[in-house]
């Protein structure tokens, strides 16, 4: 439990291994993930290294296997995951590995290429067989003579010479002239190809303008998508034809189709030879699509022989890499037989890291074992807290604001209770706090198989992440909301109000105002046995002005109690390091004023709830009670106090006039105390050590009056000019003495969250519930389960989400801000072990989201 308080002990050692046992040795250590390895070559190249070329295998092998994953999810094919780690391989078992995978690139390689050829070879003969058939429709309205148009059009392509030469032609041709001309004069007149229907409107264009309309363009659109070999995508196209006159518009015509990337192909003009093409075209049509089929078969079972390894390649791949990454930051002895590191280790664990190597040099065969030497060292070690899947997410929190330095205090024990508390007194509610128990027990439950899915929702991921603290919340959450006596904005009566009606049933029809008062009959001079009485929810018109003063009042005193708390935290700190100095002129002046100012104001309203009462004889009933608020601010100001009414007592006993003089005076004499002790003291530390004979070598002056060398709580001093320290310490104690002030009044948010939050729930149950809940009849239940079904929508989005939301921020600000900065110092850096599981996480993190 030690190391749940304050963070492990650590050790810095120094390991050395032999060449050839180094690799299993570093494997077990990453099977372990118990060393953080330091870098004994911080000025070497990386390329400069002495495994640099393992790494790069490496870094080609995962380059392949990414391939091999882009293709096996493009097909769609589930990849096994057992959820097993298998060891890293043997270094000589690389070379299989290498082996296998060039093996299975190549192939798919090969196979995607021979895909791709016979794709774009199939879609060549589908668009040249849409051409044969939309074309035929033309040349059959031209050989009937359906179409006067398009002989129109032809006839006005042809020029006056060809014309009155070609006088007596009759119908014009769309190919060749007649028999008796000779071809060589008259070359075809129309071209037909394929194009991508949305840019079909520019290119007609283009046509028109850059052949000054001499063309004649008929168009059909392709009505089933056609696959793009190049990236697999559906493609719409058109399949036109385009007739004109003489070579200067064949070459012109030709150059535009080649600029807008249309597909020319060639289109006989005789019947009897489209027919033919079309039949050809058909033929490898189909012998196309058995080849395709037969290539697809071949490529999908490459693709499921290598899905059902491919997770285990990606873990050996990986912490082979791992491996020899970690053998880089390693130093070789002179004899170059010789490996040496140095790490930090658990000081805990040392045992069971030098198990593992004698594990290690046992696999790789070795008789020399490995040398694990604790090193002594000044430096600041990491800081490592041992968690579980229920304490990580709560430390998270912590680590948020700041790692903890080397074994100061941690405060993820003590926020597992007060971080749910403090918002479920924010969040009080049973229904809403039912809602999100729920929520965080049914994660809780199938945690296992939610963990399995392994999603890249980072939302998802926050809310899996902190499923013990949303269940906690949640169970705190109906707790407060028991207290408060508040289910949706309603209350529970279960044990009977302890207030009764005295009025008749016509004085309360006649009233709009009746009040009952607890010195008559009206109250049973008992309390509610849990809390608040269900009388207060029909009490509309000072339901929130006592809310409101109870509320208040109980922020203040959590607040308070939880600031204390945070300082008597310092003590633990400045004890554990011998740090005398800050516990002597900052641990007990900031307790002091602390107590003697906000924990005094906290007596007070237990004092007021004890002594006034309406039963009470005249001068002890409410009427008489002071103000609290009051009462403080005059006892800072040195104010005489006011009576609250007629007759009434200044004080509430006997001597607090002259207490809260004292009380003042005491606190601010706290304030030079933490402003100027502690840096006189070291001062005088300075002038001692420097009137020594023998000069002091190593350790401060703080170690000279109980510091520790590398106290993480201590600080070191004898590096700083004495000016900086009294900036430093001015600084620190104007920082605490405002935040005494500011930060008891930011508890105050307890008291505004929780206010809003029930007039929310209490806005919606009135403006859109109730409306369902006033009709009545079988219209009246339909209309009912609609209101319900929006009513819940708005509950669980609003109230339960954003207002949950909203109360976890406050909780983390009073938190991080208020408790921590109290006994916090977060300035530590934390334990990075090399370990598998976590390179393994964080390439399948990365890999995602490169995806």
């Amino acid at each position: 439990m030690g190391s749940l308080f304050r963070s492990e002990e650590m050790a810095l050692c120094q390991l050395f291994l032999q060449s050839e046992a180094a690799y299993a040795c570093v494997s077990e250590l990453g099977e372990l993930g118990l060393v953080q390895f330091r870098d004994l070559n911080p000025v070497v190249n990386a390329f400069q290294r002495k495994f640099v070329n393992e790494v790069r295998r490496c870094d080609e092998m995962e380059r392949k296997l990414r391939y091999l994953e882009k293709e096996i999810k493009k097909d769609g094919i589930p990849m096994l995951d057992t959820g097993e780690s298998p060891e890293a391989p043997q270094p000589r078992e690389m070379i299989d590995l290498e082996a296998t995978f060039e093996k299975l690139e190549n192939e798919l390689r090969e196979v995607n290429q021979n895909a791709e050829a016979l794709k774009r070879n199939f879609l060549e003969l589908t668009e040249l067989k849409h051409i044969l058939r939309k074309t035929q429709v033309f040349f059959d309205e031209q050989e009937g003579g359906l179409n006067h148009t398009t002989e129109s059009m032809t006839r006005a392509l042809i020029t006056d010479e060809v014309r009155t030469a070609g006088a007596s032609m009759g119908p014009v041709q769309l190919g060749f002239m007649e028999k008796s001309i000779d071809r060589e004069d008259y070359l075809p007149c129309f071209v037909a190809g394929v194009i991508l229907r949305e840019k079909l409107p520019a290119f007609e264009r283009m046509l028109w303008r850059a052949c000054r309309g001499n063309v004649f363009l008929r168009q059909a659109m392709i009505e089933s998508p056609l696959e793009d070999p190049t990236n697999g995508d559906q493609v719409y196209k058109s399949v036109f034809i385009i007739f004109f006159q003489g070579d200067q518009l064949k070459t012109r015509v030709k150059k535009i189709c080649e600029g807008f990337r249309a597909t020319l192909y060639p289109c006989p003009e005789a019947p009897a030879d489209r027919r033919e093409m079309a039949m050809g075209v058909m033929t490898r049509i189909e012998d196309l699509n058995t080849v395709l089929g037969q290539t697809q078969d071949h490529r999908h079972r490459v693709l499921v022989a290598a899905a059902k390894n491919l997770k285990n390649w990606f873990v050996k791949v990986r912490k082979i890499k791992a491996i020899y990454h970690t053998l880089n930051l390693f130093n070789l002895d002179v004899t170059q037989k010789c490996l040496i590191a140095e790490c930090w280790v658990p000081l805990l664990d040392i045992e069971t890291i030098q198990l593992a190597l004698r594990r290690g040099t046992e696999r790789s065969g070795s008789s020399v074992p490995p040398i694990l030497n604790r090193m002594q060292t000044f430096e600041n070690p990491p800081t490592y807290n041992r968690t579980n899947k229920f304490t990580k997410a709560f430390q998270a929190l912590i680590d948020a604001y700041g790692v903890a330095s080397y074994r100061e205090m941690n405060p993820a024990p003590y926020t597992i209770i007060t971080f749910p508390f403090l918002f479920a007194v924010m969040f009080g509610d049973l229904g809403h706090g039912a809602i999100m128990a729920l929520f965080g027990l049914w994660m809780i439950r199938k945690e296992k198989g939610l963990a399995a899915q392994k999603t890249d929702n980072e939302i998802w991921n926050i809310f899996f992440a902190g499923r013990y603290i949303i269940f906690l919340m949640g169970a705190f959450s109906m707790y407060t909301g028991l207290i408060y006596n508040d289910i949706f904005s309603k209350s529970l009566n279960i044990f009977g109000s302890h207030w009764h009606l005295s009025y008749n049933k016509s004085t309360v029809w006649n009233n709009n105002f009746l009040q009952l008062s607890p010195a008559t009959s009206d109250y049973e001079g008992t309390p509610y046995p849990f809390g608040l009485d269900p009388i207060w929810q029909v009490a509309t018109s000072n339901k929130i002005v006592f809310q409101n003063a109870y509320k208040m009042k109980i922020s203040i005193i959590f607040g308070v109690l939880h600031m204390i708390f945070g300082v008597i935290m310092s003590w633990h700190n400045h004890t554990y390091f011998r740090n005398r100095l800050s516990l002597i002129y900052e641990f007990i002046p900031q307790l002091v004023f602390l107590l003697v100012l906000f924990f005094y104001m906290v007596l007070l309203m237990f004092i007021k709830w004890n002594r006034y009462e309406a039963t009470n004889a005249f001068p002890m009933t409410e009427a008489c009670a002071p103000s609290i608020l009051i009462t403080f601010i005059d006892m800072v100001l040195f104010k005489e106090s006011k009576p609250p009414g007629k007759d009434c007592h200044v004080y509430m006993f006997w001597g607090q006039s002259f207490f809260q003089t004292v009380f003042v005076l005491i606190a601010l004499a706290c304030i030079p105390v933490m402003l100027l002790g502690k840096p006189i003291k070291i001062m005088q530390a300075r002038k001692l050590a420097n009137e020594e004979v023998q000069p002091i070598t190593g350790g401060s002056s703080d170690a000279e009056v109980g510091g520790m060398p590398n106290g993480g709580g201590g600080g070191h001093h004898d590096e700083e000019e004495m000016s900086e320290i009294f900036i430093h310490q001015g600084i620190h104690t104007i920082e605490y003495v405002l935040g005494s002030v500011s930060h008891t009044a930011s508890y105050l948010r307890l008291w505004a969250l929780s206010l809003a939050h029930a007039q929310l729930a209490e806005v919606l149950w009135t403006m859109v519930l109730s409306l369902g809940l006033n009709k009545e009849g079988w219209l009246g239940g339909i209309f009912l389960t609609v209101v319900f079904a929006f009513w819940a929508v708005l509950t669980v989005g609003i109230l339960v989400l954003m207002e949950g939301l909203s109360a976890f921020l406050h909780t983390l600000r009073l938190h991080w801000v208020e408790f921590q900065s109290k006994f916090y110092m977060g300035q530590g850096y934390a334990f990075a072990p090399f370990s598998f599981d976590s390179i393994i996480e964080n390439g399948s993190a990365a890999a995602g989201e490169t995806e």
